[in-house]
């Protein structure tokens, strides 16, 4: 008994001593502890992520790569892979495993490392909110004190929801959903089992232990897991057996990007750091939501892509990126060709070197192995071997320069050899040869009633060039300047019918001691045309003529309101054939007057930004087109007067609106409006005549006559062509969508040049089509829409050679538009059987 007694008073000392061993300790690191409440609204350091209008992925930034997950959304396996392996009783311990912790105690006892943990998840995110990783003794001992302030503070699943989205898994990678993302491409529920122990096995040494840096030690460590599961009973003997099995295949991936913009996402990135800052914009979470339509987009993507391929295939075939290994061409007598090979790569190493190159956009790196008489074989990526058949092969005539290639060629050995690395692209289901492009391109839709960029591309590959040529590249535009110069005119006192005489024009210049000789591209002159078949036809005298009878100040005052730079805009003559240097996005903005009735709109990408929280921070004021709004306002100041009034209208070609008595104040509008800069019968006449460039008239074809394909009455177009054809344009409009497509070399000294198959490059041959890929798509579900008539516009039947009045009915009469009093007043007829007092009046349509 007395023993007993002497172990029980020991053991009772010894328990009082460690309390109050811990009270102490407790006492004494008390005031260097921090504060846990702030778990209670923690906020994880999360990218920023854009997305287009439709929620779709455009892109992330930021240097963490975090996708906050809540525990439901989280696999079921993943979760108990995690606890298999860092804390098995996690849902039973207060934050403290005792067990884990005598097991850590007795191998230091014998044999004094430190390595052995014994901390639970609730230590581990003490550690990763409060403390540093040290392994020291006191700093073990802050985490158990905040581990159990912890489970004081928050539910076990919280905990757990919290470490799962917090614990560093390696390359940026925070939290096991952008895991997920960083090393399969993957959505956190997508993944295998033998995946899901690959991340569960991370938290111990991400840096060494991923399977993109050390394939071998993560599926050593997988091992464990999948071994811990199983002993957890977690898991079967036959899914362990399968999942040992399944190979390690991982690489690094980037955010799941489900719509590419890279060029617009790098325009919302500047805008979001210029309002927030770097270190707010790449950290808060920010979800920016532009104005991007996805599937117009992709679209846009596509076309412009496919269009720059077209015109590189059309000017030939710049050889092998490099030669692998040296092929020798034997050419028999009957013409066949074959290769001798000394030094060919094995299958294993032309894998090898494929594992080095890059795929740029569709275009996939290529081995040739073998070359037949009108086909080829070739390896691409993950040791799959293709054939090119004869059709993808025949386009590859040897490129000389952009204005000569050479023969077609008539076999494969005339183009390939064995041991070419090449770039292949597949299209329509069949691969073919390809090439980078040279020349590049810029696509950019909006919606001219508040400026919603619908779409935007700034070049073939924001992986090659971060220059975005929508919203960076000043080009001469060509005869894309022609429809704002017409304007002009027709603010001038010309009609749509103004006769101007389409002759060689040569004018002495005092300056330079020379004449000046603009000519027609091409070369052809149709001696006195109307406005309307001019621009049609992009005449470049008449554009000079007009110019002439304006004035070149008045007609660069007139293009300043189309949101055009008065400094970028040449003070002289050449200005009629485009010489002045524009981006497409201001060319864009400047077409959307005539889309819109008149009003200049402001181009936007970003419509609203939300906060991690789903709290709205920014929202866009819209400055939207209204063509009533004006007149409303009028409307109720004169009720409120007690004077209602009969309207008329200020600005031009808005809507008479009779006056309600029953309006007491003026309307309250929640958004701004774009101001009016032509007036309403301006940009209704502009737009009229430019939907003669693709539908023409009796005998002749405007430059857009393609677009008739289209089948579409509602679209206006102008084509564009710069001298020496060193750029190439098309603009065009529906009311609902305008669109820019510009082609040309970053050099801006190369020309586009000609082809053998097309002939000469123009903005018809080389623009127009991107242009027009991308609007079948993106007008496909719209219906033709023709807004009303402005009133004060007036419809007569005139002469078409003359632009006078006429009383004939056949082919050489149409009906014309022109403001009310400018219609013409004289007759073409020369001989009218009629005495003047007979004459019937001409037939005439007004507009009210």
């Amino acid at each position: 008994m007395s023993w007993l007694k002497k172990l029980v008073i020991i053991l009772l000392s010894c328990l009082t001593l460690g309390v109050l061993s811990i009270g102490i300790t407790y006492l004494v690191l008390k005031n260097d502890l921090p504060s846990v409440e702030t778990l209670k609204d923690v906020r994880l350091q999360t990218p920023m992520r854009v997305f287009s209008q439709d929620g779709e992925l455009i892109s992330q930034f930021g240097e963490k790569r975090r996708i906050p997950l809540k525990l439901n959304e989280m696999p079921p396996m993943l979760i108990k892979a995690v606890l298999a392996t860092e804390d098995s009783r996690f849902y039973e311990h207060p934050g403290i495993d005792l067990i884990g912790v005598m097991r850590a105690a007795s191998v230091v006892a014998t044999t004094g490392d430190y390595s052995q943990g014994a901390s639970t998840i609730t230590q581990q995110l003490a550690r990763l909110f409060f403390l540093s990783r040290e392994k020291k003794i006191i700093r073990k001992v802050k985490e158990a004190f905040l581990a159990i302030h912890i489970e004081e503070l928050l539910s076990k699943d919280e905990i757990l929801e919290l470490y799962l989205n917090r614990i560093e898994l390696g390359q940026r990678a925070f939290g096991v959903g952008a895991a997920a993302q960083v090393y399969f491409g993957k959505n956190i529920q997508d993944l295998t089992l033998s995946e899901i122990a690959i991340i569960a096995g991370l938290p111990q040494a991400p840096s060494v232990l991923n399977p993109v840096r050390s394939p071998s030690r993560a599926r050593a460590r997988r091992n464990i897991v999948l071994g811990r599961m199983l002993a957890e009973k977690y898991i079967t003997q036959q899914e362990y057996d399968d999942a040992i099995q399944a190979p390690i295949v991982s690489k690094l991936h980037g955010a799941q990007v489900t719509a590419s913009a890279p060029y617009l996402a790098e325009m919302v990135r500047q805008e979001v750091v210029a309002r927030y800052g770097e270190e707010e914009a790449y950290s808060k979470g920010f979800q920016v939501f532009t104005t991007v339509d996805a599937r117009q987009q992709t679209k846009a993507v596509n076309a412009l892509q496919a269009n720059l391929h077209a015109y590189d295939e059309r000017h030939g075939f710049r050889g092998a990126v490099k030669t692998v290994w040296p092929a020798e061409k034997v050419v028999a007598a009957d013409g066949s060709i074959s290769f001798k090979e000394d030094k060919r790569f094995s299958d294993e190493a032309i894998l090898a070197y494929l594992d080095e190159q890059d795929s740029i956009e569709k275009l996939q790196p290529a081995v040739v192995t073998q070359v037949m008489a009108q086909s080829a074989e070739v390896m691409i990526s993950g040791g799959r071997k293709i054939e090119l058949p004869w059709d993808g092969l025949k386009w590859a005539r040897a490129y000389i320069s952009n204005e000569r290639q050479g023969n077609a060629p008539s076999l494969a050995g005339q183009v390939l050899a064995p041991g070419m690395l090449i770039y292949v692209r597949e299209q329509e289901g069949q691969w073919r040869l390809s090439q980078l492009p040279q020349a590049s391109s810029a696509l950019v839709a909006m919606n001219p009633k508040d400026g919603a960029i619908r779409a935007l591309v700034g070049g073939y590959s924001f992986s090659q060039t971060q220059f975005n040529r929508v919203t960076q590249a000043n080009r001469q535009v060509g005869s894309n300047i022609k429809p704002f110069i017409y304007s002009a005119a027709l603010e001038h006192g010309y009609t749509l019918a103004s006769v101007i005489n389409d002759a060689p024009i040569h004018e002495w210049d005092e300056g330079s001691g020379q004449a000046w000789r603009p000519k027609n591209s091409p070369e052809e002159y149709d001696g006195p045309i109307r406005l309307r078949e001019a621009l049609a036809k992009s005449k470049n005298v008449v554009s000079v003529r007009l110019i002439s009878g304006v004035g070149i100040d008045h007609t660069i005052g007139h293009l300043a309101k189309f949101g055009f730079h008065a400094k970028d805009l040449p003070r002289n003559q050449t200005l009629a054939l485009g010489s002045a240097s524009l981006t497409p996005l201001e060319l864009v903005t400047g077409y959307a007057v005539f889309a819109n009735g008149g009003y200049l709109v402001k181009p936007y990408v970003i419509t609203k930004i939300l906060d991690d929280q789903n709290n709205l921070i920014y929202e866009h004021q819209s400055v939207s087109v209204c063509d009533q709004c004006e007149q409303l306002a009028t409307n109720a100041a004169e009720a409120n007067s007690g004077e209602v009034q009969p309207v008329t209208n200020d600005a031009p070609g808005t809507p008479a609106v009779a006056a309600d008595p029953a309006v007491t104040e003026p309307p309250k509008p929640t958004e701004q409006y774009a101001p009016r800069v032509i007036s309403a019968q301006n940009a209704f006449l502009i737009a009229e005549a430019m939907k003669s460039a693709i539908w023409g008239g009796p005998g002749w074809n405007g430059t857009a006559h393609k677009l008739k394909a289209l089948k579409r009455r509602d679209i206006s177009g102008k084509t564009g062509t710069t001298n020496d054809v060193k750029d190439a344009w098309f603009s065009g409009f529906t009311p609902d969508l305008v669109i820019t497509s510009w082609v040309g070399f970053d050099d801006s000294e190369s020309v586009l040049g000609r082809s053998v198959t097309l002939g000469g490059e123009s903005g018809a041959t080389t623009a127009l089509p991107s242009w027009q890929n991308f609007a079948e798509l993106a007008l496909e579900n719209t219906p033709e829409q023709f807004p009303p008539t402005p009133t004060g516009i007036v419809s007569v039947r005139i002469d078409r050679k003359t632009g006078l009045l006429t009383q004939a009915s056949d082919d050489s009469s149409e009906f014309e538009y022109f403001m009310q009093g400018t219609e013409p007043t004289q007759y073409a007829d020369p001989v009218n059987p009629l005495q003047p007092d007979q004459q019937k009046p001409a037939e005439i349509d007004i507009f009210r």
